[in-house]
């Protein structure tokens, strides 16, 4: 009989990835803490200071897939973000998607699911390139200087409207409102800001899903062809989202659809812009090689950093003999490491549009929280792509991008950009 390895802990030389200064670090200095974590015989675990909990860190490819897959094993009740969300905010809100666990997981896919009709496919693959075309259209016509505002997060945004049905008049509002519930995730703040900020993040949550809740309403009295109109007319072994449901998961594909998005989009424009070589290979076969550049940028990006699992029963890593996670304990599963492991991607750090196969976890490691929106996210950079480089093909970014640090997402405040 194997005996399981025992999990490592922190040395002296060990970057303390609980520490907010640690992501503060340039990126080079980051990558190098996180190859040297992936030399580790086994996770190191690390205290939470948040928290007061600990985790182990998943930093390598086939142990963040491993944790995905094995859902029985690994769960996500009762959240998957640091910190979990308070259970009064879940009975007042309502459970994300992210955070349950089967059987009401699947439940609530299934009636997702069947809300994506073929037809509703179609016109949301129209919509995105007509917004994609419209988008660019402004970029000729107003030069404006920040492609994150006025591009990469316009796209997702009003792609995602108008395929729930949101009409015009509030959009402005629920972006805005969008901003204020995500710009503090994983971010180190001071105590003051700390304690006031929670609560101002819970008011725009709470008033973004009470626009929704109220269209949803209108919806089932006199339904449209949108996603509102089929998630709470669709009935699925007799089940509907519910008014709380469909707001949260309206607040789960506006925070998730738009953030991760955005921050892929403006990390493509300047990847290609630092890699003249890459852009040149790219704008010469833009059709053959435009699907591959989109899945490096995802990769090399890896827009969400990190999410946790709860460890269900005791369990040996990578199976018998392995490292021993028990009952109760924590681990977060580190994508962007997962991402430059070096057993599966040669020469990871390099951007590189034609690598092959490029089994990445931008999207997730697999297993029941794939990501829903993962095929709709790379219509939209592909469309976007295809439409300003076919258009203005000198597009390019200017300087380097503003970063927010946060161990949550590889977020980008705001990139200048000219073409």
């Amino acid at each position: 009989m194997d005996t399981p390895t025992e999990v490592s802990v922190p040395t002296a030389d060990t970057p303390d990835l609980t520490d907010p200064r640690f992501w503060q670090l340039p990126a080079p200095a980051r990558a190098a803490a996180f190859a040297e974590l992936r030399r580790r015989p086994a996770p190191v675990y690390f205290g939470d200071r948040a928290t007061g909990r600990g985790f182990h860190a998943l930093v390598r490819h086939a142990d963040v897939v491993e944790a995905s897959r094995t859902p029985a094993v690994f769960r996500s009740g009762p959240g998957v973000t640091t910190p979990e969300p308070a259970r009064w905010v879940r009975l007042l809100f309502g459970d994300s998607m992210v955070n349950l666990d089967d059987p009401r997981h699947a439940q609530l896919r299934r009636i997702v699911s069947r809300a994506f009709t073929p037809r509703l496919l179609g016109r949301v693959e129209e919509d995105v390139r007509r917004i994609s075309a419209a988008l660019v259209d402004a970029v000729e016509r107003d030069r404006p200087e920040d492609f994150v505002g006025t591009v990469a997060a316009q796209l997702p945004f009003q792609v995602i409207c108008t395929m729930m049905g949101i009409p015009e008049q509030p959009r402005r509002a629920i972006l805005d409102l969008v901003d204020r519930n995500s710009e503090n995730v994983g971010v180190a703040r001071p105590l003051r800001r700390r304690l006031r900020v929670p609560g101002r993040g819970l008011a725009a949550l709470a008033r973004m899903q009470g626009i929704v809740a109220g269209i949803g309403r209108e919806r089932r009295r006199r339904p449209a062809e949108d996603l509102i109109s089929a998630l709470v007319t669709a009935d699925v072994e007799g089940r509907r989202l519910t008014g709380r449901e469909l707001g949260a998961f309206f607040s789960l594909l506006l925070v998730a659809g738009v953030e991760t998005t955005r921050n892929a989009l403006a990390h493509g424009l300047h990847l290609l812009t630092v890699h003249p070589e890459q852009r040149a290979l790219l704008l010469a076969d833009l059709d053959g090689r435009l699907d591959g550049a989109v899945d490096e940028m995802v990769r090399h990006a890896t827009p969400i950093v990190q999410f946790r699992r709860t460890v269900a029963v005791d369990h040996e890593l990578g199976g018998p003999g392995g490292p021993l996670l028990r009952a109760g304990e924590k681990v977060a599963l580190y994508y962007g490491s997962a991402n430059r492991d070096e057993t599966v991607f040669p020469d990871p750090e390099a951007f590189d549009i034609t690598r092959t196969p490029n089994p990445h976890l931008g999207y997730g490691g697999g297993g029941p929280h794939y990501c829903l929106g993962a095929h709709l996210a790379r219509q939209e950079m592909t469309a976007l792509f295809r439409e300003l480089f076919t258009r203005l093909p000198e597009t390019r970014s200017v300087g380097e991008p503003v970063l927010v640090p946060s161990s949550f997402d590889h977020r980008v405040r705001s990139l200048r950009f000219t073409f």
